[in-house]
């Protein structure tokens, strides 16, 4: 079964990558990684304010990230959690690079179009073959406009284009008020690729104790529904690859995902919750379905369920919401 891929200049026998985790910190579980069949593998994210940390002495605007990714789980609001500096990332990719022959995908978070994105070099250097930019950002302040977030935003993805040779994947949460619209522009700025979506920790109450507790949740097949619509949606306007992140457990998820219109797919919850060996058995069972249905290659069966190709493209549109309630039976 040819299931080969093209995703962020890289040739890939398939499109199941590990998306940003703790995973890869650990030699021994990039090693199983490798051996579980993985096309590539994404770093944790080396957030703004570590760099800044570094480069500076200190942290500022520390609720700049508030609610941010769950890809580090325990980095704020204390600096000391914070689980590596920078010289320590770029080691780590040398490392990875060192032990194995699968490709490395970096990974970085930020919020401001400053020094920090000069960092891009470093990451260059030290041998990772593409760059993941996470471009969340919770807009708590009032006086901020979206189009001023968004141009900030913009500007970020133009200033790392400009420094580095590297292709460069986008990575965005759903939260947009023209998302269609952002990810045209995404891509007239420079991105290489886009991912739908990130996921962030929701902090929960303690009403006992009057505190506020980060939590994390990890995703269910369910989640993968907003990143369906929207992959339908965008496949079949914007030129640049799709990847999508959140809600990938099973082969059928996977199945669902590329008939949406991704090219590639990112697993995370399910290798954390049943080690990276789910990433081979999934792709296993997405072949031998690929065969039982007589698909030649993925990119015969890729965005065969887009907006213009689905038989029903309304239902990705508002007119499915009115015959959803109107359907719906207790």
């Amino acid at each position: 079964m040819n299931m080969k891929t093209k995703y962020l200049g890289l040739e890939l026998e398939h499109p199941f990558i590990a998306g940003a985790s703790p995973l890869p910190s650990d030699l021994d579980m990039v090693k199983r990684l490798e051996d579980a069949g993985a096309a590539a593998i994404t770093m944790s994210s080396l957030f703004e304010e570590q760099i800044t940390r570094e480069q500076t002495g200190m942290i500022y605007d520390m609720e700049l990230t508030a609610g941010s990714s769950a890809e580090a789980v325990s980095y704020f609001p204390q600096t000391s959690e914070l689980r590596f500096g920078p010289d320590n990332y770029l080691e780590e990719i040398r490392l990875i690079k060192a032990a194995t022959k699968v490709p490395v995908i970096a990974s970085l978070n930020g919020v401001t179009a400053s020094g920090w994105l000069d960092y891009a070099k470093g990451i260059e250097q030290a041998g990772a073959d593409a760059l993941e930019l996470n471009l969340y950002y919770l807009a708590t302040n009032p006086l901020e406009t979206a189009d001023t977030i968004e141009k900030r935003m913009l500007e970020i993805v133009r200033i790392v284009k400009g420094n580095v040779k590297l292709p460069v994947a986008v990575k965005l949460s759903p939260f947009f008020t023209s998302l269609a619209h952002f990810a045209k522009v995404l891509e007239g700025a420079g991105a290489d690729a886009i991912v739908l979506f990130n996921r962030f920790y929701q902090p929960d109450l303690d009403i006992e104790n009057l505190e506020v507790e980060p939590t994390l949740q990890l995703s269910k097949s369910s989640e993968l529904l907003l990143r369906l619509r929207w992959l339908a949606l965008l496949s079949s306007q914007v030129e640049v690859p799709l990847a999508v992140s959140g809600g990938v457990h099973t082969a059928a998820d996977a199945i669902k995902a590329t008939m949406a219109g991704a090219t590639a797919i990112q697993m995370v919850s399910a290798l954390l919750q049943y080690g990276p060996e789910r990433l081979k058995k999934v792709r296993e069972d997405m072949a031998k379905w690929m065969v039982e249905k007589e698909y030649e290659s993925l990119s015969q069966m890729r965005g065969s369920m887009s907006l213009l190709k689905c038989p029903n493209p309304q239902a990705f549109e508002r007119a499915n919401y009115m015959r959803v309630l109107a359907g719906y039976k207790g």
